[in-house]
């Protein structure tokens, strides 16, 4: 499989990503008059940024964070120009452990952004990102956090072992950090319950199948990958072959569950 955080695999998800993020949430984004400042944490190629930037009136200005700097570069380098009246969008980069934001760095910013990032953070990571955006009064859209929800059809008698295999390794400890997977969007909305904060979620789940066959079979292979990493017992090369043959042949389809949560003070 191509790299988790790749250009290639980021790009070939993109699609899918923008049908499924919930344009309900995007919708209660209120911002203010003048410039609006847009921290997007974990940015990656800038995916988020393409969705939301034209959806939003008004000047923006993205402060696009990452680690890597090839991602933010291309992340820049492909921001669109234009809001959704036609007032200018423009960049800046911060190179950073997005785990590291406090309330200070929030200073002047409107929103909070990522997408597909929560479930990578621990318990108390999430707890302080929550505990920033409250102090600084910042609101928060975070999109496509896995729910560990995965169906299929047709089904395969090994679809639900395979399924908690991977759950588990969503929850893996690496580092010394135990990772929140599947329990992301609930552990962010109790912490931003406890600061005080008005919470809404909706479903945003992937709908994978005959007309995106590419993705489907890159996402399955890393999939199963996980789940045999997590229980090597398992054996699922087999499973493998029969699923990647069902894509060939056109004939599966699969619903990968996310959510996506939006927080505002009210």
């Amino acid at each position: 499989m191509t790299g988790e955080f790749s250009t290639e695999w980021l790009s070939l998800r993109e699609p899918a990503d923008a049908a499924a993020r919930s344009t309900d949430l995007a919708g209660l984004v209120r911002p203010a008059g003048g410039e609006i400042v847009i921290r997007d944490l974990g940015c990656g190629t800038g995916s988020l940024a393409r969705w939301l930037a034209p959806r939003l009136p008004g000047p923006q200005r993205w402060v696009l964070q990452d680690r890597d700097p090839a991602l933010l570069a291309y992340a820049a380098a492909h921001l669109p120009t234009a809001a959704a009246d036609g007032s200018p969008v423009t960049a800046g980069t911060a190179q950073g452990d997005v785990t590291e934001l406090t309330a200070a760095d929030l200073t002047g910013v409107s929103l909070v952004t990522c997408s597909a990032l929560l479930d990578l953070f621990t318990a108390d990571e999430v707890t302080a990102l929550a505990e920033a955006c409250a102090a600084a009064g910042v609101p928060a859209l975070f999109t496509l956090s896995v729910t560990g929800e995965v169906t299929f059809d047709p089904p395969h008698p090994l679809d639900a072992e395979v399924r908690a295999a991977f759950n588990e390794h969503q929850r893996r400890e690496t580092g010394g950090r135990r990772l929140l997977g599947p329990e992301a969007v609930g552990a962010a909305a109790q912490a931003f319950a406890t600061a005080g904060v008005t919470v809404t979620t909706r479903e945003s789940p992937w709908s994978l199948g005959p007309d995106t066959p590419a993705l489907l079979a890159e996402w399955l292979r890393g999939w199963v990958a996980a789940a045999a990493e997590q229980r090597p017992e398992l054996r699922l090369d087999g499973y493998l072959a029969d699923r990647l043959a069902a894509i060939e042949a056109g004939t599966l389809h699969a619903t990968v569950g996310h959510q996506d949560l939006y927080a505002r003070k009210d």
